[in-house]
């Protein structure tokens, strides 16, 4: 026999599918709802707590299992659907009982309740690390109830590198989302930590996007609807008005699947080519019906990565699809004769005739005191004079590279409206004055939210905030720490939430609501992160409200934005990790030159 191969115990065998299929607690909630969904479902409630690491719970009113059905599920391999490797090019359901559940049972504790209608009674069964504990009789409505709880408590290595309650929760959010768009015929409730999330009643397509992002989207999205001899495309699109900075409302499937792929989304993306700004990205709901056989869905485990046989075809169709939908609706690029710049603020935020340019930008075309440059980057929180403090953040070494005499100002310069330079003792120092703004500004507002010291100023007309289902849970997250710097946000109901009044040092340089939505955007791409919230705000108002490159400005700004840089903590970076500055020896420059 031999002493070195041998086969792995059928727990171990388990828990190493577990790590292919159950990557975190969102996979358990995407196995779980396939399998009520292809039960034949027509009512399926999510229940989790602890962002799913406690307890994952899914009901649905399907046709249920008998007793024998109720054990073998559990087996590797099990399965209700395939009979022969030609079943898996043809696969059209969504999941089986059995797919990933012997795969759960091997990292959680699982209570499975299950009842067919013609049946008296129902069928319990407790199973744990891959062992059955209990199997018995009980009293159980129609259906199946899943009970997951303790996720990866016999594996405390995969535990320990689960994300933080919040960005879990996210990825949960998005599954539940993802099936409730593929499915308004079926009526979905979802409840976190006792709290009820989404109650949504079976309807159209339409009611069901409406019932998810908000009220406003009734009158924002397009239909589209195209059918070839190969495909069938339809769902909605969004007006350029309602494009995101992220892809957050972005959907994609495939025989009622959710699928990802970038490839078709730039298909989505390039049918809107000069309708908006670079950066941004259109809302869009697409469904694409085809053969079965035309698609290979088991490229990956979780399934959400599907290979297209007639890839560059299907491209060209979604392109062609979204531009008749926008095309029919007579949406036509919106240009701007008398100002051959308009500028980046004013495409992305669409102020219209009743908002000020020249307001948005730092500082205004008359704004040639010391004053102006003060009023935005907080004079008040410097605490050291230029004199005293330019170079204070630097090592001596450093400091005996780039010392400057400190009786009289640098000679600087503003080149390309972006960068400021200015001689050293050793060189040069190029500051990016984009970058440098964000540093500053994010240290300031750090400063704020820790010492809960900034004044708030109230709206002479309070401004309402409506959000999509997505953005409503966010939102309350950040809400607190907004207000701590200065705005005063309330819940309005629903949807729905109310700007009062926003931080005094403002001034009125920046719209309020739209400040508030960027700095939602901006969160949301750092979630993943685990920066915390507060530090995730900081970063998002500071990149918000910062200079953008492309900004005149006059001397006195100048030469303070180079003294509250180097009396930044951290001056080298911005909070995003881009260089504030660069330092050039004479000696690179004459190896250049030479």
């Amino acid at each position: 026999m031999s002493k070195h191969i041998q086969l792995l115990p059928d727990s171990v065998v388990n828990q190493i599918a577990a790590g292919e299929v159950i990557q975190r607690p969102a996979s358990v909630v995407k196995e779980l709802m396939d399998n009520a969904l292809d039960s034949g479902a027509t009512s399926i409630k999510l229940i989790i707590k602890e962002a799913g690491k406690t307890l994952i719970q899914v009901n649905d009113n399907g046709c249920g299992m008998n007793p024998i059905d109720a054990r073998m599920c559990f087996e590797r391999h099990a399965t209700s659907k395939i009979r022969s490797a030609d079943d898996l090019f043809k696969i059209q359901t969504m999941g089986f009982r059995g797919e990933a559940l012997a795969s759960i049972a091997a990292v959680s504790q699982v209570e499975l309740k299950t009842k067919r209608a013609e049946d008296e009674l129902g069928t319990k069964i407790i199973i744990a690390d891959s062992k059955l504990k209990s199997q018995e009789p009980c009293s159980s409505s129609n259906g199946t109830q899943i009970i997951v709880q303790h996720l990866f408590y016999s594996v405390p290595a995969r535990k320990k590198f689960l994300k933080t309650d919040t960005v879990e929760s996210r990825h949960i959010h998005d599954e539940f989302i993802q099936q409730a768009l593929a499915n308004p015929h079926i009526q979905y409730s979802y409840f976190n930590n006792d709290q009820e999330v989404y109650n949504l009643s079976s309807g159209s397509l339409k009611q069901r996007v409406v019932s998810i992002f908000g009220k406003k989207y009734s009158d924002e999205i397009l239909p589209v609807e195209q059918e070839t001899d190969l495909l069938q495309i339809r769902g909605f699109v969004g007006k350029p008005e309602i494009a995101k900075k992220s892809r957050g409302e972005q959907y994609l499937f495939v025989n009622g699947r959710y699928f990802k792929s970038p490839y078709m989304l730039h298909a989505v993306q390039s049918a809107y080519q000069e309708l908006i700004a670079e950066g941004l990205y259109p809302f869009a709901i697409l469904f694409i019906d085809i053969d079965p056989s035309q698609i290979d869905i088991n490229v990956h485990p979780t399934k959400h990565e599907i290979k297209f046989e007639e890839e560059r075809l299907i491209y060209n169709f979604l392109k062609v699809a979204v531009k008749h939908a926008i095309g029919k609706f007579t949406i036509t690029p919106q240009l701007d004769f008398e100002n051959s710049n308009p500028g980046v603020e004013k495409l992305i935020t669409h102020q219209g005739s009743n908002s000020n340019f020249s307001n948005q930008r730092v500082v205004s075309s008359n704004a040639g005191s010391k004053a102006s440059w003060e009023d935005l980057a907080f004079p008040k929180q410097s605490s050291q004079k230029y004199s005293q403090a330019l170079f204070n953040p630097f090592t001596e070494e450093k400091n005996n590279e780039l010392q400057l005499s400190s009786d009289k100002k640098v000679q600087a310069i503003q080149i390309h409206n972006s960068y400021i330079i200015f001689p050293s003792a050793a060189g040069y120092v190029i500051i990016d004055q984009q970058s440098a703004h964000e540093r500053i500004l994010y240290e300031q507002y750090k400063k704020i939210i820790k010492s809960q010291s900034a004044t708030h100023q109230k709206l002479l007309f309070p401004e309402t905030l409506h959000l999509s289902g997505p953005d409503v849970m966010l939102m309350k997250e950040i809400m607190p720490s907004l207000n701590e710097l200065g705005f005063t946000i309330e819940e309005f109901g629903g949807d729905s939430f109310i700007i009062h009044g926003g931080p005094s040092f403002l001034d009125g340089k920046h719209n309020e609501k739209d400040l508030v939505m960027k700095v939602l955007d901006q969160y949301k791409s750092n979630v993943e992160f685990q920066l915390g919230i507060e530090e995730s705000i900081a970063r998002s108002i500071s990149i918000s409200c910062s200079n953008k490159r492309g900004t005149v400005l006059q001397d006195e700004e100048i030469q303070l934005l180079i003294e509250q840089l180097f009396s930044c903590e951290v001056p080298y970076t911005s909070p995003t990790g881009h260089k504030c500055y660069l330092s050039i020896s004479l000696e690179e420059i004459q190896a250049k030159l030479f």
